[in-house]
């Protein structure tokens, strides 16, 4: 599906305004659609009047092959008219089918985020008072809120005039995720126009949109640094705001267990970097609600056998925690990993997966992890080895993947414990890892039950084998996708293990259809992931971005196009990401901005 088209014929956006009282602070600068390219122009009572002049946010709107206001752009046709309306912030009624009750709070929720999000359009300025209202239709077929890769997220938007001189915005939808999209297109149809202190909306406007992949999300670690509620409901903001619609929660690792499970309160108590660093299960079930409203689901993993530690350790259920020299047994410090021969392993996870299942709402994946698991690690645990020697079992690789294997089985029949006796078995997510590549693959891992998450670079060999192969897949190559690469090293010199920096441009060009090749009907989508060993509530803002906005739009529009077309649209939604309190980092001086093509390499640099 290709990237959606613009029907548009304006010379000149109609307004109506009055001019300005002679003022220090009276505008001087208006823009011009020349060349497709927004230009900024001085003010002038001769040639070029306040009265006809254009904000560059309207300007925006208009200018170009594209809409450069909008992000993700949509996949289907756009027709926008030529006039833009003074309308009234404080005059925007919402309606919708009350016979679906099941949709009602969603509903409510988000009119008050539409609201807010008009408001903060100003920011702080006092716009001018009247302008027309506006009605909001909410056309939403079905109640269900399933989200899954079954699930319907198109959308048709229009605008048009209503009645009493109002306009009448109108989202169709079969369900009401795609209605939610809608509803945050409409919002980018809406701007401030400092020149006239008005806020203003498309009077004329037809969309037809739908994603191209229906696995969009994000990969965020909250164990290696505590990540605040208030952070995590930010980052669930922007995501809704760019249309992703998977948090994938790395909830606990070596370093901690955050994580408040009553059944096993060991786990939080001696695993959590403090008591006020935790979350509860009351938090949990706020959050997929947060994130429900804003169309996006939760999908929780808890890591293993890997990757555990503090909390876990006290239970006298590891092998190798902490054990040094580190570099020895893990990838990084502190090492462990569960000891798969004790049965109090399964008992302790059969509770833990039962407490997930009730915070998580029985989310409909569950994602098991399955990193990086050193066999070296149990080969130095005397216990093990005595295990595997009563089995007739011997120490060599296929031996200890067989080891690997028991405690997958085991780990899952426990999972399957917790669900209702309905037959249905959710598909159960895993890392790429040595349990992945063949010969070990084809034996333990079933291609109809398991999703697998790859980790590796976009072109290695292995992920062409596990699609011959037929599994299917979500993309999260970290040569384009791992938002913590290129920081300084912190368990050596120099940079981290995965530099250098990865910028937006690489990860708008991260084309995972190509990754899929012949195979593509298999790729599921993607997860751009932020491992947060150097990140924590206060720097995640601008470690996810824009950049998460490149992954977002590349996942909703699979643009055929490279990030050169996208680059002027990339500054004005960074300028709304910023404008949505979220501290995304800055791409390039503002002057860019206001003076679209003449920083990039192969613009004509002002002389033309």
């Amino acid at each position: 599906m290709k990237p959606g088209w613009l029907v548009v014929s304006i010379l000149l956006v109609t307004f109506c305004c009055t001019n300005a009282d002679d003022s220090d602070s009276d505008p001087v600068w208006s823009y011009q659609c020349v060349n497709d390219r927004c230009i900024k122009t001085a003010i002038s009572e001769e040639s070029n009047p306040l009265s006809k002049a254009i904000s560059l946010p309207a300007c925006r709107l208009f200018c170009g092959p594209g809409t450069g206001l909008l992000w993700p752009q949509p996949t289907g046709p756009i027709e926008v008219g030529n006039e833009l309306a003074h309308i009234d912030p404080e005059q925007i009624w919402f309606e919708w089918d009350e016979n679906l009750r099941q949709l009602t709070p969603l509903w409510e929720a988000n009119k008050e985020r539409f609201r807010k999000q008009l408001h903060k359009k100003w920011q702080g300025v006092q716009p001018k008072p009247g302008g027309r209202s506006v009605r909001i239709k909410l056309d939403v077929q079905d109640d269900s809120l399933t989200l899954n890769y079954g699930t319907d997220e198109s959308y048709k938007l229009t605008v048009g005039p209503g009645e009493n001189a109002e306009l009448l915005a109108t989202i169709t939808a079969k369900t009401f995720f795609g209605g939610r999209h809608g509803l945050e297109t409409l919002s980018q149809f809406v701007q401030y126009d400092d020149l006239r202190s008005e806020l203003q909306m498309v009077a004329s406007l037809n969309v037809s949109d739908a994603p191209v992949f229906p696995h969009r999300g994000l990969a965020l670690d909250t164990s290696r640094n505590f990540i605040d509620l208030e952070s995590l409901r930010r980052t669930i903001d922007g995501m809704g705001l760019v249309k992703l619609n998977v948090f994938h929660w790395h909830i606990t690792d070596s370093q901690s267990f955050p994580l408040v499970v009553k059944s096993r309160p060991t786990l939080h108590k001696y695993g959590a970097y403090s008591q006020r660093e935790v979350y509860t299960a009351e938090d949990v079930r706020g959050l997929v609600q947060y994130a429900l409203e804003r169309g996006v689901r939760i999908i929780p993993e808890l890591d293993a056998p890997a990757h555990v530690g503090e909390g876990w350790e006290k239970l006298d259920v590891t092998s190798c925690f902490n054990y040094q020299p580190w570099e020895n047994y893990c990838v990084e410090p502190p090492c462990g990993q569960l000891d798969p021969t004790k049965h109090a392993v399964y008992d302790i996870l059969e509770d833990v997966y039962r407490e997930m299942n009730d915070m998580f709402n029985r989310s409909d994946l569950f994602h098991m992890g399955g990193d990086e698991v050193s066999i070296r690690c149990w080969n130095a645990t005397h216990s093990i080895k005595s295990w595997m020697n009563q089995k007739n079992w011997g120490l060599q690789e296929a031996d200890f993947m067989k080891l690997w294997n028991y405690f997958q089985t085991e780990a899952l029949r426990r999972l399957d414990n917790t669900l209702p006796a309905d037959g249905k078995k959710r598909p159960i997510v895993m890392w790429t890892s040595k349990l992945t590549e063949s010969p070990y693959l084809e034996q333990y891992l079933d291609k109809d039950r398991y999703l697998i998450q790859v980790w590796t670079t976009g072109n290695d060999s292995k992920v062409a084998n596990l699609l011959e192969k037929g599994y299917r897949l979500i993309i999260s190559n970290y040569d384009a996708l791992y938002l913590d690469c290129g920081f300084a090293g912190w368990v050596t010199d120099g940079s981290n293990w995965c530099a250098p920096y990865i910028g937006w441009q690489k990860v708008y060009n991260n084309d995972v259809l190509a990754i899929g090749g012949p195979y593509a009907q298999q790729i599921l989508g993607g997860e751009a992931a932020l491992w947060t060993e150097q990140s924590d509530s206060y720097t995640l803002d601008n470690r996810l971005w824009p950049r998460l906005s490149a992954h977002a739009e590349r996942l909703w529009s699979n643009p055929r196009t490279g990030w050169q077309a996208a680059e002027a649209r990339m500054l004005v939604h960074r300028e709304r990401l910023v404008e949505e309190g979220i501290a995304a980092n800055s791409l390039q001086p503002r002057w860019c901005l206001q003076n679209e093509g003449n920083c990039p390499i192969g613009g004509d640099g002002g002389r033309s």
